[in-house]
This record gives C-alpha cells, sequence and structure tokens, in this order.
C-alpha cells in the first residue's frame, strides 16, 4: 500500500501522543467550496486544542497522505477530486490519482497509519427501499468498521437512511455501539431516532476504558455515538417536511441505489435555507472535539 505520514504524525504514533483521524471527502464533497477549507482548519485547530495531532486523509498523486500540509488541504477543498471507499484505493494507488476518503477507506488507512481514534459526521449505512422495492444498498462503512480495530466517533447516521436496518447490521456484525452521553442512537441532524443504544458513556476516560476493554475481547471497531449539539438540532417539522418532500423528489425523477443519499443531502441543503449545512458542519466540530479527548484519555491510560 503506498501510504505516507507527516513528519509530525510519523513522530506522534512513535512516541504515543494522541492523534485522531479526519476524513476529507466531507471536505471536498460533503460542503461546498470555500467553506470545507474553513471547516477542514477549524477541524484540525480543535483537535490540537484538545490536545491532540490532527491527521486529515487523502490520496494525491497516487500515494495516501496521512496528515497534511497547509497546501495539501487547500488541495484537496479546491480541486475536483475522485471519491475513494476502500474499494478504490488499489486503483487510485495505480493510476496516480487524487481523491478524497470515505468513511471506510479513512478508517483502513488510519489503522494500516497506527492510528485507532477517527471523527466523522455521520457513519453510512442501509440506505433506503423505495416503496415496493428491497434495499440492497448497503454501505461499506459498516463491513469495515466491523474488522478495522478503529473507534469512530459520529452523531449515527443521516435520517436519509435506514436507521433501524443499519442499527440492526451494527448488532449483527458485533460493533460496539456507545451513546456519549445519551440514551439514543442519533440521526445526525436530529439528536434522537426511535432507537436506543446499548451503552452510554458520559466522560472521555469512561469511554477510553471501555474501547480499551473491547479491544481485549473483539476485533472489531468501536462505533461512539454523539448527538448534534443542542442549539444546532434541527427543528423537527421542517426536518420531517423535507423528508418527506425529499423522498417525492427521488421517485419524480427515478433515483436509486447510491444515487439517493447525494441527492437528499442536496436537497435538505438547498431547501433547508442553510440549516442543515450548519448542523452538518457543529456536529463534525463537536466529534471532533470529542474524538480528541478521548484519544487523549486513552494515552494517559
Amino acid at each position: 500500500m503506498s501510504i505516507e505520514l507527516s513528519a509530525e504524525v510519523a513522530a506522534a504514533v512513535a512516541d504515543g501522543t494522541p492523534v485522531v483521524a479526519l476524513e476529507s471527502t466531507l471536505l471536498a464533497h460533503g460542503l461546498p467550496a470555500g467553506r470545507n477549507h474553513e471547516v477542514g482548519v477549524r477541524l484540525e485547530e480543535t483537535v490540537r486544542a484538545a490536545g491532540a495531532v490532527p491527521a486529515t486523509i487523502a490520496v494525491l498523486d497516487g500515494t495516501a497522505r496521512v496528515g497534511l500540509s497547509a497546501d495539501e488541504l487547500a488541495r484537496v477543498c479546491g480541486s475536483d477530486m475522485l471519491k475513494l471507499s476502500l474499494r478504490d484505493l488499489g486503483p487510485a494507488f495505480a493510476m496516480r490519482r487524487d481523491g478524497a476518503t470515505t468513511v471506510a477507506s479513512t478508517a483502513a488507512l488510519a489503522h494500516r497509519a497506527g492510528i485507532c481514534m477517527f471523527a466523522t459526521g455521520g457513519l453510512g449505512g442501509v440506505h433506503l427501499a423505495m416503496p415496493g422495492e428491497q434495499a440492497w444498498d448497503i454501505s461499506a462503512d459498516l463491513d469495515v468498521l466491523a474488522a478495522t480495530p478503529v473507534t469512530v466517533v459520529c452523531s449515527g447516521v443521516k435520517s436519509v437512511l435506514d436507521i433501524a436496518a443499519t442499527v440492526e447490521v451494527l448488532e449483527t456484525r458485533s460493533v460496539p455501539v456507545l451513546g456519549y452521553r445519551t440514551d439514543h442512537f442519533p440521526a445526525f441532524y436530529r439528536r434522537e431516532s426511535a432507537f436506543g443504544v446499548p451503552w452510554r458513556v458520559d466522560t472521555p476516560e469512561e469511554a477510553a476504558a471501555v474501547i480499551a476493554a473491547h479491544g481485549e475481547t473483539g476485533s472489531s471497531g468501536v462505533l461512539l455515538v454523539n448527538p448534534v449539539p443542542t442549539e444546532f438540532e434541527m427543528d423537527t417539522d421542517l426536518h420531517h417536511r423535507l423528508l418527506t418532500d425529499g423522498m417525492a423528489l427521488l421517485r419524480e425523477r427515478g433515483v436509486r441505489g447510491k444515487d439517493v443519499t447525494p441527492v437528499l443531502l442536496e436537497h435538505f441543503h438547498t431547501a433547508s435555507g442553510g440549516v442543515s449545512l450548519t448542523a452538518n458542519i457543529e456536529l463534525v466540530a463537536a466529534n471532533t472535539r470529542v474524538a480528541a479527548e478521548v484519544a487523549v484519555a486513552q494515552s494517559r491510560r
């Protein structure tokens, strides 16, 4: 595998300094130009403020870069980047392409680099089926998390996904789900879904202890779910209207499979007047802070 760690990240991994991996698909494909670079810088500063080292991950010129320079971060945010899941890394390496890493590929590369903590916005999951159909589109994030000993801090899965099926897949794959100061599985823009979490932790130290104990008994990653901050949660009525209208839009356009989520998210961003975009940014920032605090607590054990 073609992978290079920045000097800062390599030194931190070698001496046990806490490191937090950050994905690049959020920046290249999830946020508008201009705002994406601002958010990328903010997330790295958030990690540093908590006492850890940020490691934003992307593929540049066919090499996985773990920890980006200022110029490389700007390149990710300003260039036309491929979206690379785990299955896409080999072709991108061989063809020397540029690409932004998803949750699945970021987790795999972080593990390869010796990093066990990863912050993101939302985990991929089982896609909603259109009426009269069965959903077969399941995000690679779930299987990678089941096979990769990395802790992913996120705000659950997006409400445009099938949350019930996603929670069931996580249970089947034996992935521990920890609610961070919550008893409910979050739904990205909303703090609570209809589903609970099997375990709750209330401090970084408690989370670190559970993660360490799981490492002695299981080989999967851990999902630490952190709800969107209360002040940025989307209004219930607005969320319901956007989701209902979005599903009608899918039927009207005949959208299927992997195209469902991007179309729904774009609908949320445009029809909410920026409310969903602000929620997205703030929940990622909150997850990054929690991940860094837990990483620091792990380093002190």
